[in-house]
């Protein structure tokens, strides 16, 4: 038998210090905060919506 490799897509990591940005000295969040789940719980950012992982909270972008 060959041997064949499976391909493996490499998952594009994301870290807590691009949802942050230093403006005059204080932190500034960069992504959104979901609204059902508090200050602690960003939102992930896609091309047509906002999602929250945690509890499912969508907002759609409008069409224009």
């Amino acid at each position: 038998m060959a041997d064949k490799k499976k391909e493996v897509k490499k998952k594009q990591e994301s870290s807590k210090r691009d949802a942050y940005k230093v403006e005059d000295g204080k932190l500034v969040r960069t992504k959104p905060v979901c609204p059902k789940c508090g200050a602690g719980v960003f939102m992930a950012v896609h091309k047509d919506r906002v999602s929250c992982g945690k509890c499912g909270y969508t907002e759609f972008n409008k069409k224009e």
